[in-house]
């Protein structure tokens, strides 16, 4: 009876213990917690077409229709580069952005005034975010500063596109004199020119469109019309590596350029010399002369033609049709 009671508690035993084996999972069964996955980056070229088709929530829109004056754009040896940003009337999903940048022979003048001005206003009501920057001058600072600081203003404004709302795909400039050397320079040097230096270098300092206003661009030939100015600006420096015309390329940006047919300090045939460059090297580009006009487009002999007002519209209607 011992033996038979013994035999019955072990076949208790061993069914509860292969049941409690068969509920309860081995280690190499067991549910794995996984973590999310992540969201797949965005290539460049999605990643471009976000940001030109997708307000930034960043963005202030009680700025719309005014003017920020004085923003630092780059700090370089401690000098704060300061630029004015004139934002466009009515909100949109982002704004195409232009950059003017003003003469005086690279030794004096100022963002607030220029021969750019005028257009300031039209680029804003017809859409446009439009930024005037200053760089530094010469004496005190030799080329290549001023090539820097506006390439470093160009790097900025793309770091800071979701701040100002603009597609960095869409960055058009404009300038004139020694302005309009220095956006030419920008439309025709890419990094390897080694005038990228300083902040954000993450970006590209590459423009879509240049306006070049009477901008004297083989400074080898204006040194014989103005010597000591480009003495003073260029120092040592070689004069055909701060020449634009040494940079055309195929992939340059299209180019618009103005000159006055009676312009005695920066002559025509410098801008004649730029749209031949141009165009062998395929680059979409145009030569607007403008006769009776000095240079600033002063009148020498009658009223300029085409008049100041169309101008203007000259700049406006391209960069709408290069930007937008």
């Amino acid at each position: 009876m011992k033996r038979l009671f013994l035999f019955i508690t072990l076949l208790v035993v061993a069914s509860i213990a292969c049941n409690a084996s068969q509920s309860q999972p081995s280690a190499a069964t067991q549910p794995v917690e996984t973590a999310t996955s992540p969201t797949p980056a965005l290539s460049a070229d999605e990643g471009s077409q976000n940001e030109a088709g997708t307000s930034s929530s960043a963005f202030d829109s009680s700025k719309l229709g005014t003017v920020e004056s004085d923003v630092t754009y780059c700090t370089v040896d401690g000098v704060a580069l300061k630029m004015d940003v004139y934002y466009p009337f009515e909100n949109r999903e982002r704004f195409a952005a232009t950059m003017f940048v003003h003469g005086g022979g690279w030794r004096k003048g100022d963002k607030s005034g220029g021969a750019g001005e005028m257009e300031f206003a039209e680029l804003q009501q017809a859409g446009f975010l439009v930024v005037s920057v200053n760089y530094r001058l010469a004496p005190e600072y030799e080329f290549p500063a001023m090539i820097e600081d506006v390439k470093c203003a160009v790097r900025s404004l793309r770091a800071h596109a979701d701040e100002y709302n603009l597609d960095p795909n869409r960055i058009g400039v404009f300038g004139s004199s020694a302005g309009g050397h220095l956006v030419a320079m920008l439309g025709t040097t890419d990094e390897s020119a080694g005038f990228d230096v300083g902040e954000y270098l993450d970006q590209s300092s590459r423009v879509q469109a240049v306006v070049d206003m009477f901008g004297p661009v083989d400074l080898t030939a204006a040194v014989a019309t103005d010597s000591e100015t480009v003495q003073n600006a260029f120092g040592s420096f070689d004069l055909a590596l701060a020449s634009p015309v040494t940079y055309v390329s195929a992939d340059d940006p299209p180019f618009l350029i103005l000159h006055g047919e009676e312009d005695a300090l920066v002559p025509i045939a410098q801008s004649e010399e730029l749209l031949a460059k141009l165009q062998a090297a395929g680059v979409q580009a145009e030569l607007v002369p403008v006769a009776n006009a000095g240079h600033g487009f002063k009148p020498v002999s009658g009223q300029i033609s085409p008049a100041r007002e169309e101008i203007v519209q000259l700049t406006v209607t391209f960069f709408e049709e290069m930007l937008k």
